[in-house]
């Protein structure tokens, strides 16, 4: 499958053309040729990067990561250790989002119970009261 538009592969990846553009732009995808009216035409080597491209960003891979990912899988006598040490410095990554996560859950359901809902204004309002304080955030300790 040579000579992809664009336009094909856009649509072949679920992404608009600009990504598309982004991506080379970035070294992560480039295409076989232009045409001699400079339109850019990419083969089935840009069309299995980009599916890598979209699948390692769905497991939360940043850009720069894909780009290490796929100079690891351009190489295949790089080390498999190299590519775990990437997956595990993703699962820490999305680990402790997930803390995050769940002290801002705690501090926002806190938050919550306080309040009365269907009684009071919002002058009497617990929620509003802890956003409009001044240099803490609500459930971080007082850190500023």
């Amino acid at each position: 499958m040579a000579n992809i538009t664009i336009g094909k592969l856009a649509k072949m990846g679920n992404v608009g053309v600009e990504t598309l553009r982004y991506y080379e732009r970035r070294g992560l995808i480039e295409p076989l040729r232009r045409t001699d009216a400079g339109y850019r035409l990419y083969g089935e080597d840009a069309r299995r990067r980009l599916l890598f491209i979209r699948r390692a960003q769905t497991l939360g891979f940043s850009l720069d990561e894909v780009a290490e990912l796929l100079s690891l899988s351009s190489r295949p006598s790089a080390s498999a250790a190299d590519v775990k040490q990437l997956a595990r410095a993703k699962i820490d990554d999305i680990e402790a989002r997930i803390r995050d996560l769940d002290r801002v859950r705690a501090a926002l359901s806190a938050l919550e119970d306080q309040c009365p809902g269907h009684a009071g204004t919002t002058a009497q309002c617990p929620i509003l009261a802890a956003l409009n304080q001044d240099g803490t955030t609500p459930g971080n300790g007082g850190a500023k």
